[in-house]
């Protein structure tokens, strides 16, 4: 079983590092906007378009290489001073109540949503003459589904906590130190 965990964290991982490559894509995007705009006077409407799909599609594609890593955003001080079979219990729950719900949600209208805008190859309105957005739009399932896979890894996860008493282990580059630091600070290893 941990094989398959480890498995599904090195995809969403390869998908995060992948589409990390977008920040540098976006960085000369908005560079060479800055030196047309400034030094030569000339700015580019479609800038703005490309810089907000890019960050779009960064933003959506890193989420399952962040659930993977332990990274999004929770009470860590609180949440990490319990006992691991009592963290696993509240993630499994909020998991059920809120994420699911949530991602599936996503993915299904992600879904509607990219299909509609294919049929009608959907051009941005943002600027005059504005570049097709319908590629783009496919972006959104795609993360729903990739989210979801993390997530059932994730749910195997708490399972696997509740019933040893210990998380499973993780890859090595997703590990999370700084609430075990500060319980070893604190002396409450």
């Amino acid at each position: 079983m941990l094989a398959f965990l480890h498995l599904v964290d090195k995809i969403s991982t390869k998908i995060g590092h992948l589409f990390a490559w977008t920040i540098v894509l976006l960085t000369g995007i908005i560079v060479y906007e800055v030196f047309t705009r400034y030094v030569l006077n000339s700015p580019n409407p479609w800038v703005f378009d490309a810089s907000y799909i890019l960050y779009g599609i960064l933003f959506m594609m890193a989420g399952a290489y962040t659930l993977a890593t332990n990274g999004h955003v929770r009470g860590d001080i609180l949440y990490g001073f319990l006992e691991p079979r009592t963290q696993a219990i509240l993630d499994l729950i909020l998991y059920f109540v809120f994420f699911f719900p949530g991602i599936i949600a996503l993915t299904y209208a992600g879904y509607t949503f990219a299909d509609e805008a294919w049929a009608i190859k959907e051009m941005s309105s943002i600027t005059a003459d504005g570049p097709p957005i319908y590629p783009f739009k496919a972006f959104i399932p795609l993360a729903g589904f990739f989210l979801l896979l993390q997530g059932v890894v994730e749910v195997i996860r708490c399972i696997m906590c509740i019933k040893d008493g210990a998380w499973p282990k993780r890859e090595d580059d997703v590990e999370e130190v700084d609430v075990e630091k500060l319980k070893a600070s604190l002396g409450k290893n």
